[in-house]
């Protein structure tokens, strides 16, 4: 299930969004799952359902089909905030970086109205640095990797006399899921590349730790509280100094607050929709109906939704180019063997094959695996073909030997 972290200082809105992206409505939250631990929760990302295209009624086993959205579930985890210096352990700095490395991508929320202070604690909005905040979280994350690399340098060396640095570096890196590829990409970005590590001194080891983590752990900066208004002075500058494409403008408290109102029966709202209705027959307190106000005004009107389910989205399909890939059994019908319509979809990484598919859907097809057919046109498909979003594919294997009595 594809991972995503959710990092930054206290008092940013990183629970608070967790905890809205957590918050499913009923319809959602018949799938099954199980929370094993506190600060690890299913959320989801959706696109339009591929049966609107096909024009069959589906009924998914594996996600949820809401207003022909196909929801898709995530595995999101909340890593507590980070203090300065926890690459060096300080407020269990190390066991909460550890957990970074089993995400997939990152959200680094940002309290974008200057509302905390340098240590991440409440302040008057406007007197703190948005900015500063973001890059000091960047150089812990960077900081714990180039520690990671300095403990593992024997060994390092040792590997790199027998194969690559790119391969070395991999092998001491591969607790936060860094490939020869990714390792080599940064070891060029860098400059790195043609100085035996031997010679690397802690400047560059940290240069290049720097060069990596975005390879590595692809991050879209969350510029929370845009509800407020001093956030308005502070957006610009994380976009100027991040790049627009990877800054989303998000109020996870207004998000919160729609999705605990829908689910109480007071609210129509699906999290990928820019607008919510109360319902004819909901009896709203003023507090109630005064912060649906606020919301409408400050968020919706603004920044024409609240930001999270968009978010979500941009990192599994723009920052790690996630595809949607429906398996079927029948390709005439869209069917599963049980005559379920478009019953799964996958989330297949970019540059994914008709054979990695089968891998995820079930080994035993990777075994017994002839061919992939192209449900929308039939047709046939070779073992390189590169997984498109949206497809649809059919699976071929040879028939499986009856065991004699």
């Amino acid at each position: 299930m594809l991972t995503i972290g959710i990092i930054g200082k206290t008092n940013t809105g990183k629970t608070t969004l967790f905890n809205a992206a957590t918050l499913l409505n009923a319809k959602i939250s018949n799938f099954p799952f199980t929370t094993k631990e506190p600060n690890v929760g299913t959320a989801y990302v959706c696109d339009i359902c591929v049966c609107k295209e096909l024009g069959v009624k589906d009924n998914p086993l594996n996600s949820t089909c809401i207003d022909g959205w196909r929801y898709v579930p995530i595995r999101l985890i909340d890593v507590p905030g980070l203090v300065k210096d926890a690459w060096m352990g300080k407020g269990l700095g190390n066991q909460f970086l550890s957990i970074i490395g089993q995400a997939d991508a990152l959200i680094h929320v940002v309290d974008a109205s200057g509302s905390i202070d340098a240590e991440g604690k409440i302040t008057q909005p406007g007197s703190g640095n948005p900015v500063q905040d973001a890059i000091d979280v960047e150089m812990e994350i960077n900081l714990w990797l180039a520690d990671i690399i300095s403990r593992n340098s024997q060994f390092i060396i040792r590997e790199a006399s027998a194969s690559s640095l790119a391969e070395a570096l991999s092998k001491a890196l591969s607790g936060v899921k860094a490939s020869p590829l990714q390792t080599l990409q940064a070891l060029e970005k860098s400059g790195l590349k043609d100085i035996p590590f031997d010679k690397w001194n802690e400047k560059q080891i940290l240069k290049f730790a720097a060069f990596l983590l975005p390879i590595i752990k692809p991050t879209l900066i969350i510029a929370n509280k845009m509800d407020i208004l001093t956030s308005e002075h502070y957006m610009p500058l994380l976009t100027e100094y991040y790049g627009r494409s990877l800054v989303a403008a998000c109020s996870a408290e207004a998000e919160l607050v729609l999705r605990r109102a829908e689910k109480m029966g007071l609210l129509q709202y699906t999290p990928v929709q820019e607008k919510f209705k109360v319902k004819n027959n909901a009896q709203l307190t003023a507090k109630q109906q005064a912060a649906l106000d606020y919301i409408e005004k400050r968020v919706m009107q603004k920044w024409i939704s609240t930001g999270i389910q968009q978010a979500l989205n941009t990192v599994a399909f723009k920052l790690l180019k996630s595809n949607m890939v429906y398996p079927v059994s029948d390709e005439s019908k869209y069917m599963d063997h049980h005559g379920n319509v478009l019953p799964d979809v996958h989330l297949m990484p970019d540059g994914s094959t008709p054979l990695d598919l089968a891998r995820t859907v079930h080994t035993r097809l990777v075994e017994n695996y002839i061919l992939a057919i192209d449900a929308k046109t039939g047709i046939r498909l070779p073992k390189d073909y590169t997984l498109r979003h949206k497809d649809v594919i059919k699976i071929m294997t040879r028939p499986v030997a009856k065991q004699p009595k």
